[in-house]
């Protein structure tokens, strides 16, 4: 029997997918759940695991836009498992059911970096060109056809050195990356307002609580729980910037859902935490690590992704001391976090050395106005620098449920 397998839906709107990569070969036996291909939608990279045991016939190309719906694949399910086939992967935990992998997914096989499929060998070996010396972009570093196309071979310069270049296609959420970015640019009335704020309260109460944290909750006690407090205290003040345009009418929310812009494997993304007004530091932190963690392993759903009132963006982490952060439409604003340094500051009329955090607030000017841009981001600097205060009431330990 002939199983076709088509594109199951990742999610509502999405309308069609692009093999990123198809972790098997033309003719392989593959087995029942196998990950045979891993597909890109604008949201998420997802796998695509074998609906049955059988020989597979590969009915698309890596790169390839697939709608959802359509075969990508045939599967043989009368044919026999060779004999003393090896299985070629162990073993996957359990993925979130909303994603279009399924439980007990084997991982893909893998290549030696610097391999090429037969297809590349014989374009390379045309062009006098050894697999080694191009970087691949299958997986593992793998050459694929594609980058064999487009390899160039090096004419040398008199200094010998090399001037190889590579091409490779983006993906489908790089691709939606940089389409929202644009369109934030053009359909947005961008402005950025900047301030600092004194990290050292902070830097004294983890130092102090850290550990017995850590002990408590099992996660640690990071920036990200202070500042995701202070904006929802400065959203509840300034609701305006909790709000966003649709055509000729502003929706404002009485709730924060708050996106985190977090690296992962395919770029960027922004999975949201939800109603985090309701959140301690404990379950902001836990939240946070939970969702970089599936952002990390590929493992983040379309819906994770979907919605959110507000971004925070920590550049910080890569070492940016201060940037203009680009809203993430259709939200109204964004704060930017950056490093930590040690500066001379002004403290009762003595220069006193501090570690300091310029933060920056990108807004949409058609319904915020300066007025309100200002205000919020001195609302977030004086949660942060008064942190006991504003965002503990005054009692560390209950706040901290030690």
């Amino acid at each position: 029997m002939i199983l076709e397998m088509k594109v199951p839906s990742p999610g509502e709107s999405i309308t069609e997918v692009e093999i990123a990569t198809w972790l098997v070969e033309d003719g392989d036996y593959v087995e029942k759940d196998q990950a045979i291909a891993e597909v890109d939608s604008d949201k998420a990279t997802l796998e695509l695991p074998a609906e049955a045991s059988g020989t597979i016939t590969l009915k698309a190309e890596e790169g390839d836009a697939v709608a959802v719906g359509a075969v990508v694949c045939l599967i043989d399910t009368s044919a026999e498992k060779p004999e003393g086939d090896a299985p070629k992967a162990e073993k996957k935990e359990e993925a979130p059911k909303t994603e279009i992998s399924k439980p007990a997914t084997p991982e893909a096989k893998t290549y030696a970096t610097g391999s090429a499929s037969p297809a590349a060998k014989k374009i390379l070996a045309e062009k006098g060109m050894d697999s080694a010396s191009i970087s691949g972009t299958g997986k593992d570093g793998r050459v694929t056809k594609e980058d064999a196309i487009n390899a160039v071979p090096s004419m040398g310069t008199p200094t010998g050195g090399s001037r190889g270049t590579s091409r490779s296609k983006m993906s489908m959420l790089r691709r939606k990356v940089a389409e929202r970015l644009v369109e934030a640019k053009n359909t947005t009335a961008m402005l950025t307002t900047f301030n600092e704020v004194d990290m050292s309260p902070i830097f004294a109460l983890r130092s102090e609580y850290k550990e017995t944290f850590k002990t408590k909750h099992g996660v640690g006690l990071g920036f990200m729980s202070f500042f995701t407090l202070a904006v929802v205290r400065a959203l509840k003040m300034y609701p305006a910037v909790n709000s966003m345009i649709d055509g000729k009418e502003m929706i404002s929310y009485d709730f924060c859902d708050i996106s985190i812009a977090v690296s992962g494997p395919k770029g960027l993304m922004v999975p949201v935490m939800r109603n985090v007004e309701n959140l301690s530091f404990r379950g902001v932190e836990a939240e946070v690590k939970r969702l970089a963690i599936r952002a990390r392993d590929g493992q983040i759903t379309v819906d994770e992704m979907t919605g959110g009132t507000f971004t925070i963006s920590n550049g910080g982490v890569f070492g940016s001391m201060l940037s203009t952060p680009i809203i993430n439409p259709p939200q109204s604003g964004i704060l930017g976090m950056h490093n930590i340094v040690e500066r001379p500051v002004a403290i009762d009329g003595k220069v006193e050395i501090r570690p300091i955090m310029y933060v920056a607030l990108s807004y949409d000017h058609r319904i915020i106005d300066g007025k309100e841009s200002v205000g919020f981001l001195v609302a977030v600097k004086e949660a942060l620098e008064n942190p006991v205060e504003i965002l503990m009431n005054n009692d560390i330990k209950k706040a901290l449920e030690l």
